[in-house]
């Protein structure tokens, strides 16, 4: 899909991160049942996908970041602030980079989906103005304890997130 839209010239929404960065943190890690869920949404556009990593203090400093996940149970309460968000306004499948461990710095970071039409405490922030690729929305995104189910942590191990962003990130 993303040759063809490049063929015309099509400016779109992030397609490129929709497609080769959000769906393979899914393929590559989720479970099945997460695969299941997600994936078949994100191929027919009824889900729109974005990855939360940058923040105001940290840029793209993954270790220092503080948006923290915070087990409770079934499930886990997201607070923190996200910006420089590609698909932010439009995303309604994000995955979050968490600390899961503050005290592990990079080792105790999670990825987990916030699937946004079903949460209370998500906000999008500005569409931040920039110089070119203006169909591509990016914003703040900001997680008032955010409740979502354990199921939604990327895989079936906490703490694995830094090391799923190493291994995808490259591409």
């Amino acid at each position: 899909m993303i040759e063809e839209l490049a063929r015309i010239n099509f400016i779109d929404f992030g397609s490129p991160l929709h497609s080769a960065i959000v769906a393979p943190y899914i393929l590559h890690y989720g479970t099945e049942d997460q695969k299941c869920r997600w994936l078949p949404k994100l191929a027919t556009g009824e889900l729109v996908g974005a990855i939360a990593m940058t923040e105001p203090d940290a840029g793209s400093d993954l270790q220092g970041i503080r948006t923290s996940a915070r087990r409770h149970g079934d499930f886990y309460s997201l607070n923190g602030q996200k910006v420089f968000i590609t698909n932010g306004q439009l995303a309604n499948l994000i995955i979050v980079v968490a600390k899961t461990d503050p005290a592990a710095g990079g080792r105790g970071i999670s990825l987990i989906c916030v699937e946004t039409d079903e949460v209370v405490g998500f906000r999008r922030g500005r569409n931040l103005e920039k110089i070119g690729l203006k169909a591509q929305d990016t914003s703040e995104l900001f997680f008032d304890d955010v409740r979502v189910p354990a199921t939604n942590l990327i895989g079936t191990e906490i703490n694995r997130g830094f090391l799923q962003l190493k291994e995808q990130l490259p591409q």
